[in-house]
């Protein structure tokens, strides 16, 4: 009897750990490339042109206008891919973004500078960051529910359009 309990026991925890993981499974519509309007601070999640979700964000502390150099607080504008995930992000989970480009880099040397990197979609802040809205370095931030979503929806490879 205590054997048949025990193995009970076991069999709930392990559906209990099961339920908090923080990775979902998709298998629906393939993205086929991300939106972000930084003016509406919204980015979108595309199959060809219909909306599949669409999410309020947070951006870096100094929004308005292109990220130029390291270090300038602001999201970047222009055309990039996603192109690496992070599972164990200080900020829950995170997919990068392929900038610096080649032209974001020759802006950032014209002006004698380092143009930054380090750019990803991410989860909320930690306890320790900013409460103001637009509270990131550049990132594009989301809540840790809806990066959840994010990260099973988004591959490699898919095209992210991040505009003023």
């Amino acid at each position: 009897m205590q054997v048949a309990k025990a193995a009970i026991l076991i069999a709930l925890m392990a559906g209990a750990g099961g339920c908090s993981s923080k990775f979902e499974t998709y298998h629906g519509p393939e993205v086929t490339r991300v939106v972000v309007q930084k003016s509406a601070r919204r980015m979108y999640l595309l199959h060809e042109e219909n909306v599949l979700k669409a999410y309020k964000v947070d951006l870096g502390f100094a929004p308005q206008g292109d990220k130029k150099v390291e270090g300038d607080g602001k999201t970047p504008e222009g055309n990039y891919t996603i192109d690496r995930r992070n599972p164990n992000s200080d900020f829950y989970l995170s997919i990068g973004i392929s900038y610096p480009n080649e032209q974001d880099i020759a802006e950032a040397r014209a002006l004698g500078q380092l143009p930054g990197g380090d750019i990803f979609i991410h989860g909320g802040r930690r306890r320790t960051d900013s409460r103001k809205p637009d509270w990131t370095y550049g990132c594009i931030s989301v809540s840790n529910r809806e990066m959840k979503t994010v990260y099973a929806m988004v591959n490699d490879g898919t095209p992210i359009t991040i505009t003023p």
